[in-house]
């Protein structure tokens, strides 16, 4: 199977393809995508270095899937094109997250909505798939009402301009270039994306609208907060449930540590709970510090930690991509002997 990655010059391309590479994903061909600055470059593919090409050039080449990750206004302009060649586009930007002839994706919820008609598919936004991979399980046995969620987020979310920042600040170097308004090193941002006219980001916004979306419920009712943090390896999220019915703690841990993509770590005594620099490089969600909260019935806390390169936007377009491909929802090149 031919696969493109568009933005494969990119942090989040680049692990596209280490994913690709680690879960064994049958390419037979890898087109690495960037822009015209960027034809011509090497990027390395199981341990060979192959080059970048131009978008007209990847679109002849009739790749099966085009994972995109090169941002919204690429998405738009050039998604439709790729999907016209009759190739199937997973796509990591918000141009068609909440457009309401797409599908909103994350594959241990959804991805039996998804049909051979579907040739542009939208990844949710990271930090949303992490908290909705845990929700789903809870909602299906207790009725999720209400969610209010607290961001604690990588400079990796930015990309490696907002990397090399916090570095050079830790390294005093003050003439460093910012992309974000304020220092990162040893400072906290409660802004993530732009603000919008109701006082929320974008961000908190996408949390609201994506989960709903996934969810398939729009009754569900949730308000974020998001929060740039000096981390790489990780986003992390408290987040406070109120249901519709009554749980039982016992049973909540066991239906998580059953539950797809979900691990379980949930020992306070012992300092165990999940941590960006334990889910750095893992493509699970990790949930920990369940508790029941005591101010209000029906209602939980829990702490959520995601690789937010990893399940965040790569490993969730890959397994899109293993779905579309094991349930021959794409073309699959015949083998040639």
């Amino acid at each position: 199977m031919k696969i493109a990655v568009v933005g494969a010059t990119g942090l989040v391309g680049g692990e596209i393809m280490k994913v690709l590479e680690e879960r064994n994903f049958p390419v037979t061909e890898l087109i690495p995508v960037a822009s015209e600055r960027s034809v011509g470059k090497q990027v390395t593919f199981k341990g060979k270095q192959v080059t970048v090409v131009s978008f007209e050039d990847a679109i002849k080449a009739k790749p099966a899937i085009a994972i995109f990750s090169a941002g919204g206004g690429t998405s738009l302009k050039l998604a439709p094109e790729f999907a016209a060649a009759g190739i199937t586009v997973v796509d990591n930007s918000s141009a068609w997250r909440m457009d309401p002839t797409k599908k909103l994706v994350v594959p241990e919820i959804n991805a039996n909505t998804l049909t051979p008609e579907d040739k542009i598919i939208a990844n949710p936004n990271c930090s949303t798939i992490q908290m909705v991979v845990v929700l789903a399980p809870l909602h299906q046995k207790y009725g999720v009402k209400r969610v209010v969620v607290s961001t604690y987020q990588s400079v990796t979310g930015t990309g490696k301009a907002a990397v090399d920042q916090l570095f050079a600040e830790r390294a005093g170097d003050k003439e460093a270039a910012k992309v974000y308004p304020h220092p990162i090193d040893l400072n906290v941002l409660p802004h993530i994306d732009v603000f919008l006219d109701n006082g929320y980001t974008k961000e908190e916004m996408k949390m609201t609208n994506e989960t709903k979306k996934i969810m398939g419920d729009d009754s569900i009712a949730v308000t974020a907060t998001t929060v740039r943090i000096p981390t790489i390896g990780g986003h992390s999220e408290a987040v406070n449930i109120e249901f519709e019915n009554e749980f039982d703690l016992d049973e909540v841990r066991a239906i998580l540590s059953q539950a797809e993509g979900v691990v379980v770590q949930d020992d306070p005594k012992n300092f165990v709970y999940p941590m960006p620099l334990t889910a750095h490089g893992k493509d699970e969600t990790f949930v920990g510090r369940i508790r029941r909260d005591e101010s209000q019935p029906k209602t939980l806390n829990l702490w959520i930690v995601a690789d937010n390169l990893r399940k965040g936007a790569a490993t969730n377009a890959v397994q899109i991509a293993e779905y579309l491909m094991k349930n021959n929802l794409v073309q699959v090149e015949e083998a040639v002997a």
